[in-house]
């Protein structure tokens, strides 16, 4: 699953995708190198999902 393929499923069940975490944040899809962004969606509690759960949370 591509970031584009993910991105456009996300969207197309309602989801918007964003750049940034933040508290208002839902889920962190997080890939092979997650970064920054894991860290500090860990430290705000976010849900952190890899592949597997993103495509079986949008079914």
């Amino acid at each position: 699953l591509t970031r584009e393929e993910a991105t456009e499923r996300i969207t197309r069940a309602g989801g918007r995708v964003t750049g940034s975490v933040s508290k208002k944040t839902d889920y962190l899809v997080a890939g092979d190198s997650p970064g920054s962004k894991l860290t500090k969606a860990e430290r705000l509690g976010v849900t952190v999902l890899d592949e597997a759960g993103l495509v079986a949370l949008l079914g």
